[in-house]
């Protein structure tokens, strides 16, 4: 059975991108895949590499979902003037009520308890099942 490294990917690009967006929120501005994933060389023709191109159509699939909204693209390399959608930042900035720890001031424990935060602790920890999982309760909330 063949693992599915393209799904992995996917997980990985769309809690960069949440992340990215989320930081600079409510500041549109350019989001380029380079950014997100590292420089992948275009074959001889120049055109972009795969992974290159999984990481641009997961920005254009966020967009088609109603996560983020852009004005244009920039070549494949970038979509320019994006921004969290109203959506999207309420369900990455909301904590869980499951994950607020009490010992923490209010403000420390609210922003510790939310998706966001989730996403950046998955992403740091490098663990495919973690991102996965804090992905996945993006897209079920």
């Amino acid at each position: 059975m063949a693992a599915d490294l393209h799904i992995e990917d996917f997980h990985q690009d769309v809690a960069r991108i949440l992340v990215a967006l989320y930081n600079r929120f409510p500041q549109p501005g350019s989001l380029f895949v380079v950014d997100l994933i590292g420089e992948h060389e275009p074959d001889a023709f120049g055109v972009p590499a795969p992974r290159h191109m999984a990481c641009f159509s997961a920005m254009i699939w966020l967009a088609n979902e109603g996560f983020l909204r852009y004005t244009d693209t920039i070549r494949q390399e970038a979509i320019d003037q994006c921004c969290l959608t109203e959506r999207a930042f309420t369900l990455l900035s909301a904590p869980d009520p499951q994950r607020l720890q009490s010992d923490l001031p209010a403000s420390v424990a609210r922003q510790q308890a939310t998706l966001a935060q989730r996403l950046r602790d998955a992403l740091r920890s490098g663990s495919s099942n973690e991102i996965f999982d804090a992905v996945q309760q993006c897209f079920r909330r």
